[in-house]
């Protein structure tokens, strides 16, 4: 399992403290802001806002650029809602933030779109964060000028199905300008996808997306509107209650009006563990994938549609 411990350096026990970037707020019991959304209330421009080990009823509106929001050393700093705004449990509502070392559970919204955090606000980095049974674990809006970077965090038991037709996912990126997602793992999403991307650049790199034994995910990737895809590095695993033995990764499955210059997928694991066989690459757009010396184990097909294996 990918390590996703936070190493945050000790920070100084006054409640807060003025430092070249801004201030640190302490988050916690017996600390001047018992809750993150009063943290979030309070916060400034540069400030970082720290949260005491503990479970947090709790959600907060970020509404201010360039926080950051981080664990504090000593145990998990749990978020479980409910969520804000009908949305989430953070709603990022302005650019630059970072989140690092947090766990998001269980959000969930009355239209079935709940998420651990809601970006909306521009570029957003999350490190060494988990995102446990939610709706989904982080989902977007569209921003074709927005970054969004995911780095040694995990996604387990998220996704779901709303009026019995809408999806929720692990991650779902509108049409940002990049996605870019590291040494992360996806585990047991049980509808839908576990990523889904619109955004006119995808990476995936050195993650693990699986299925599991009561996974029930559709496909593992699915880059419905085209735009570039980079995959590299990472293990795969398609499971045997998936909602949908087409493919793992598939591309264009809408309309594809991202452009697409480059579509590569290579030095990859892929193990199918149904009994019938499945792509590994679906690609319905016109621009070919290039496959580079991946390695396949059950019933598949390395590739349907355009492109070339290596």
């Amino acid at each position: 399992m990918i390590a996703v411990a936070s190493a945050l350096v000790p920070l100084s026990t006054s409640a807060q403290v003025e430092h070249a970037a801004g201030r640190i707020l302490r988050v916690g019991p017996g600390e001047p802001f018992p809750l993150p959304s009063a943290a979030a209330a309070a916060a400034r421009e540069g400030d970082r806002v720290v949260i005491a080990p503990g479970r947090y009823r709790d959600c907060a509106v970020w509404r201010v650029p360039r926080v950051t929001i981080e664990a504090a050393p000593g145990g998990e700093v749990e978020i479980h809602g409910p969520i804000c705004a009908g949305k989430a449990l953070f709603v990022a509502s302005a650019p630059g933030l970072v989140v690092a070392g947090l766990t998001f559970r269980g959000a969930r919204a009355t239209e079935g779109n709940g998420a651990g955090i809601r970006a909306e606000g521009g570029d957003l980095t999350v490190r060494a964060s988990r995102f446990i049974d939610n709706e989904n674990g982080i989902l977007t809006h569209r921003d074709p000028t927005a970054k969004l970077l995911v780095e040694d965090s995990v996604f387990q038991g998220n996704g779901a199905l709303r009026n019995g037709r809408d999806c929720a996912h692990g991650i779902y990126v509108g049409q940002w300008a990049r996605v870019t997602i590291r040494r992360s793992e996806f585990r047991d999403t049980q509808a839908c996808h576990h990523i889904k991307s619109r955004a006119l650049r995808t990476d995936i790199l050195q993650s693990l997306i699986e299925d599991g034994p009561q996974g029930r995910s559709s496909y593992l990737i699915d880059i419905p509107s085209g735009g570039d895809l980079i995959l590299r590095g990472s293990r795969l695993i398609k499971g045997p209650l998936t909602g949908n033995p087409v493919g793992a990764v598939v591309i264009g499955s809408e309309r594809t009006l991202n452009p697409t210059r480059e579509l590569l997928i290579e030095d990859n694991d892929f193990e199918n563990r149904m009994t019938s066989v499945t792509a590994f690459v679906v690609n319905r757009g016109e621009v070919p994938a290039v496959l580079n010396a991946n390695r396949l184990s059950g019933p598949t097909r390395p590739l349907l549609g355009a492109g070339r294996l290596r």
